[in-house]
């Protein structure tokens, strides 16, 4: 039987913490092992996992917040077997969330990573991600976002995965991580998942949809509530996208997506100017890491295996 280890990186999860990690004891495929890494959570987080006594369990309380990518990293440098789990701290499982994905991914080697059914666990009858969709103008989004939970029903190849809930081939991690990151720790938080997603097709993995599994997440907002997301969060959603383009597009594909990106780029920056200009001083974090962010397109284009026109495909 394949070795499954989940990870759930915490930051101020109290509320959740409990119901995620009762549904991940309540599997119906054995897991291996439980990796939680706490990033500096001021709350009663750590009360509540240190709750569940388990031999399979491991705690790791950082002293500073390490952000998505770096907490997971950690979890992945600390786990070994076929499978990991990345999960989100307020998502809960269905029994046969693991079973589910864990059965399809052993049916085919070039899967490199899968995802269920997302639900919105206050309104369950709501889609909150069927995997990722990428559209000409670079934006990525949860695919049936907001559509009606009886809708999306069909299993099928996605061009990658939500990390809420998202299994990962160990394979597929080390062959796509670099210097040691398979999320990348320059992005801290928000759209490293996406990252990745573009990242690991690039270097020919395939990502599926498997409706059969299914889950629950509390998002903390839905789209259209800009006005409770965080500064520093609008910051970082906003400059990772530009790293993301930076590390894994094509300049014959940004010419011939030409108006798109434009028509999205100038009323971005008009928005932003007037809006939210806040946001646009992250800009002074790009330019601090664009270095090693070049440094990562080179490997990453120097290891690509895929087709450019059968990645772009994907492209909407």
């Amino acid at each position: 039987m394949k070795k499954v280890s989940v990870h759930i990186v915490t930051f101020n999860s109290e509320p959740y913490i409990r119901e995620c990690l009762q549904a991940v004891l309540q599997q119906n495929y054995p897991i291996d092992r439980i990796i939680v890494i706490d990033n500096d959570s001021q709350d009663g987080t750590l009360n509540v996992v240190h709750e569940f006594e388990s031999d399979r369990l491991t705690i790791v309380s950082n002293k500073v917040n390490a952000g998505f990518a770096g907490g997971h990293n950690q979890a992945i440098r600390m786990a070994a077997g076929d499978y990991y789990l990345v999960l989100n701290p307020d998502v809960t499982l269905h029994p046969d969330y693991v079973y589910y994905l864990v059965q399809r991914m052993e049916q085919d080697a070039s899967l490199g990573s899968a995802t269920g059914k997302l639900l919105f666990k206050h309104s369950p009858n709501e889609i909150d991600s069927t995997g990722l969709r990428f559209t000409k103008s670079r934006r990525a989004f949860d695919r049936g976002a907001g559509q009606d939970a009886s809708m999306w029903d069909e299993e099928g190849d996605v061009i990658g995965v939500s990390g809420a809930a998202a299994l990962y081939s160990s394979r597929m991690v080390r062959d796509v991580s670099i210097d040691g990151e398979f999320f990348d720790e320059d992005f801290f938080a928000y759209k490293e998942d996406v990252d990745v997603a573009w990242r690991s097709r690039l270097l020919g993995w395939k990502a599926l949809y498997c409706p059969a599994a299914q889950a629950f997440h509390n998002r903390g907002w839905k789209k259209g509530a800009r006005t409770k997301i965080p500064l520093r969060v609008r910051r970082f959603s906003y400059i990772n996208r530009y790293k993301m383009i930076v590390k894994n597009d094509h300049l014959l594909y940004i010419l011939k997506h030409l108006f798109p990106i434009l028509f999205y780029e100038l009323g971005s920056l008009a928005y932003f100017i007037v809006r939210e200009p806040g946001v646009l001083g992250s800009w002074r974090n790009f330019f601090s890491t664009i270095q090693s962010t070049m440094h990562k397109r080179r490997v990453i284009q120097g290891k690509r295996k895929a087709k450019f026109e059968n990645i772009y495909s994907y492209f909407e």
